[in-house]
């Protein structure tokens, strides 16, 4: 499908009866398809179980149908010498189709759409094809809270849109447009769904922001720690869109964040340097983000950057400083050479870029609307109609 965007101002699965109701409830609830999404749920797999809430069609590659799949009912898709197999049949390539607007079941979640299963040279892959807007609504819950106020709701959904269909086109490949995890979006089907995110989806149908008429990468974090940053200051190359603006994220949980590690503890995680005596920043970004540290231990010291030593710590931002901890020696009452310990503090959660979520709460708390909160985060971006041809 192409878009244009028009500027604008088998055995039986344990648990599956239970959600009949809900099932057919919201297979009524689904839209008009507009552009059909690919995500991979699963990569690499030897065997996925897979099923359908209403009898479904098991086709090949070329949509010959090959035989059915009783409603209510899960299999095992293998990957096999010759393909893949799955419900006594097997083909290249196998695509599951429900009739009357059913779901599918993969690995140990229902989704909207239909499944394709693909031979990958590391095993089994499962791809959902879904509704984008479908897609959404799942997203949204499971990237914000759905009992937020609506405006940042919807907010949401304009920026996963958006970076959903930015990603779909620089990283999307032969297979699949995008994955489910956090290094895409957070998807896991109708279990991410809510009235609240349908709504946020159906009140922004098809709206994305652009930039010189391209849809944006409009990135999102938790919080900002109170500003955010300009994108070089982050990654290598600047974005005219994702400047540091103030925020709004004061309220969040983790606006401010205390966290501690014995010396041992952060030897054990910081290799190369022995007993680490000393956490010393050597630079910033304008906010405050530590961009390299320097990590001295007793047998040696080695520069890192920030965003490492936040993933071996398992810190919540790089917004943070470091102060050693030390005991007092018993025998003179001074203070020890060497500390036992180190207190992180810090702020905000995520990189930093484009629209913190805690921010876009607390500006709908204030009243604000979500063209305005998203406006404030993507400096110069547009908000735009995508179509579908």
């Amino acid at each position: 499908m192409i878009y244009t965007l028009l500027l604008k101002a088998r055995p039986q699965l344990k648990g599956w009866h239970w959600q009949v109701s809900a099932l057919i409830w919201l297979a009524l609830v689904s839209p008009a398809k507009a552009l059909e999404l690919r995500v991979a749920i699963t990569e690499g797999a030897s065997q996925v179980k897979v099923g359908s809430s209403t009898q479904a069609q098991i086709q090949d590659s070329a949509g010959q149908t090959l035989g059915t799949m009783a409603a209510m009912n899960g299999f095992y898709a293998r990957s096999t010498g010759q393909g893949i197999t799955v419900a006594h049949q097997q083909a290249s390539q196998i695509w599951i189709e429900p009739t009357a607007a059913g779901l599918v079941y993969i690995g140990d979640r229902w989704y909207r759409g239909r499944t394709k299963l693909v031979k990958t040279g590391q095993g089994l892959t499962v791809i959902n094809y879904v509704d984008l807007e479908d897609y959404l609504a799942s997203v949204i819950g499971r990237e914000m809270y759905s009992n937020w106020p609506q405006e940042a709701l919807k907010a949401q959904a304009v920026a996963s849109r958006s970076y959903a269909l930015h990603q779909r086109q620089q990283r999307g490949n032969k297979v699949f447009d995008v994955g489910d995890t956090t290094a895409w979006q957070v998807y896991d089907g109708i279990a991410g769904e809510s009235t609240s995110t349908r709504s946020a989806v159906a009140a922004t149908a098809s709206q994305v922001l652009t930039y010189n008429s391209k849809v944006i990468e409009a990135v999102f974090h938790s919080s900002s720690g109170g500003h955010t940053e300009n994108c070089e200051n982050v990654w290598s190359s600047p974005l005219p869109y994702l400047r540091g603006v103030p925020d709004y994220d004061q309220t969040s949980p983790v606006y401010q964040w205390v966290t501690n590690f014995t010396a041992h503890d952060l030897s054990q995680r910081v290799s190369g340097v022995g007993n680490v005596t000393a956490l010393l920043p050597l630079s910033h970004t304008p906010q405050g983000r530590v961009r390299k540290i320097k990590v001295v231990g007793d047998r040696g010291q080695r520069t890192i950057s920030g965003n490492t030593l936040r993933s071996v710590l398992g810190l919540k931002s790089t917004l943070f400083l470091v102060t050693p901890q030390f005991d007092l020696l018993a025998t003179t009452g001074k203070t020890a050479s060497k500390p036992v310990a180190f207190q992180v503090s810090g702020r905000g959660f995520g990189h930093g870029l484009g629209m913190s979520q805690w921010g876009a709460f607390g500006q709908a708390q204030q009243g604000r609307t979500y063209d305005q909160i998203l406006l404030h985060y993507y400096q110069g971006a547009t908000l735009s109609q995508m179509q579908v041809q």
